[in-house]
């Protein structure tokens, strides 16, 4: 059975008493009085928006979703509060769904108008306050829109320049090895010409080949000695080197201790050799280990410099599909790469992942914005000393990523605003507020997942869960008001 309620008894609930009486009447004969049992949903976050209620007699509560969780936002038993289809007057320039749920504590009665009636009413009787709300709404909605974009050019700005600092470290090794390498080759040829002229005698050019190979073999297999370890090697092979009458004989004990060289290796030679030939076959080896070495190292600079390339196209995603099957520890570690130049040195960056993880479907160079979000706010929360944690793991159905910090942690005062646009704790000018909004609506809004947040100090941790087999609607990302807390 459906109950009316009168003009007279529209006006006495604080939303309606300053509408004159035609306005009353029409409200009245659009709308109706229902009545819902205490402890029943009034309706749904999420669902589609039909309907404005104003509460007429009992209590109610509002409710949101916060990651997952059902959390009562606020409790009031005002007759003439509202809620509902709050957006309806924007029609279908934004998605008409209800941003909360409306539960009743006790027996309510409400007064619900359509959505469609409510809309009409508001165009129609305050044309001026809607363009005003209009703009409010929209005029808000670009600029998130272009201080996000802003935000995301500083970002590339910064990890260029990190990008730009991580290559010219390698490149400048290599173009350094590749120099003193020349001047190593010249040596050797140098050593050719005297063997060629009869300085050195030729019989014993197999005897040197021979060296020479099981040289480069050595210094291939040399392993890694302490400061102290090559301090001692180096004063045996100097005094050896003394002993036979070399000239500038410690310029040479440094590279023959680092290519696995010791004196029982250079007694061998000198038998090989014997004395006369020993200084021209010794400097010969030199050279020969010197150019070993330089070509592994312009080998590791330019490893660096491919991995380097590969970690800034992984991260970037310019030549993949939008849409595809990940793994994401791939993206983590090229998200990792892109930010080493950011991470204070002081900062130990400890991976804990479940390589048994399936990839999953995602938006690739989205995922990793919101990496760059959350490591580059897990830094920032620990100045110059800590430990940064990325974690992966199954949980339930979902692929987790925990990024956690040793930070000062969250104050549990501001917690829940933590993914409002615009709120921020950094100082002016260092921060826009819309990190954590944006990777909410990455996480949620695109991909179907959650975000999740735990935070004390010295142990602040959030939470990424991704769907590991859901799909996940084709679209773009766009920054209008998000349907939580």
């Amino acid at each position: 059975m459906t109950y009316r309620l009168g003009a007279d008894d529209l006006r006495k609930l604080f939303l309606f008493e300053s509408l004159d009486a035609e306005k009353l009447d029409w409200l009245a004969s659009q709308g109706a009085l229902e009545r819902v049992v205490g402890g029943l949903d009034i309706y749904v976050e999420g669902e589609p928006a039909t309907s404005f209620y104003v509460l007429v007699s009992g209590t109610v509560s509002l409710n949101r979703l916060v990651h997952g969780d059902d959390l009562e936002v606020s409790r009031t038993s005002q007759p003439g509060v509202y809620a509902g289809a709050m957006q309806a007057y924007l029609g279908d320039q934004v998605p008409q769904v209800y941003s909360n749920s409306l539960r009743a504590i006790t027996d309510v009665e409400l007064f619900v108008l359509p959505a469609g009636a409510f809309a009409v009413a508001m165009r129609e009787w305050f044309p001026m306050a809607m363009h005003l709300l209009e703009g409010l709404f929209f005029g808000m909605r670009n600029s998130q829109t272009i201080i996000g974009e802003r935000q995301r050019l500083i970002a590339l700005g910064q990890l260029s320049a990190g990008l730009t600092h991580e290559l010219n470290n390698p490149a400048a090794a290599a173009v350094r090895a590749t120099s003193i390498l020349r001047d190593r080759i010249t040596g050797m040829r140098h050593k050719l010409a005297l063997i060629a002229d009869g300085r050195i005698d030729g019989t014993r050019l197999q005897g040197l080949v021979e060296l020479q190979e099981a040289a480069v073999k050595r210094a291939a297999s040399a392993a890694p000695l302490s400061p102290m370890e090559a301090s001692d090697a180096e004063d045996a092979i100097g005094e050896w080197l003394e002993g036979h009458d070399f000239a500038g004989a410690w310029d040479l004990a440094g590279t023959l201790v680092a290519g696995g060289v010791d004196v029982a290796w250079l007694d061998q030679i000198y038998s090989s050799v014997g004395a006369d030939n020993l200084e021209p076959a010794v400097r010969w080896l030199t050279y020969t280990i010197d150019t070993e070495l330089l070509m592994g190292e312009i080998d590791d600079s330019v490893t660096r410099i491919s991995g380097l390339v590969a970690a800034a196209k992984q991260y970037s995603q310019l030549d993949r599909t939008p849409h595809q099957n990940v793994d994401v520890h791939t993206l983590l570690d090229a998200t990792l790469v892109m930010l080493s130049a950011k991470i204070p040195k002081g900062v130990r960056v400890v991976t804990e992942y479940d390589r048994t993880l399936p990839n999953i479907p995602a938006y690739a160079a989205e995922l990793n914005q919101v990496w760059t979000n959350l490591i580059d706010n897990a830094v920032a929360a620990m100045g110059e000393t800590g430990t940064l944690t990325v974690r992966t793991m199954r949980d339930a159905d979902a692929l987790a990523v925990e990024i956690a910090d040793t930070g000062h942690g969250i104050d549990p005062e501001i917690r829940s605003r933590i993914f409002e646009p615009f709120f921020t704790t950094k100082p002016v000018g260092e921060g826009t507020g819309l990190g954590l909004d944006i990777s909410y609506r990455i996480v949620v809004e695109k991909h179907h997942g959650d975000i999740r947040v735990s935070s004390a100090p010295g142990d602040t941790r959030f939470r990424v869960l991704l769907p590991m087999t859901a799909e996940v609607p084709v679209g773009e990302l766009t920054l209008e008001a998000p349907v939580r807390d």
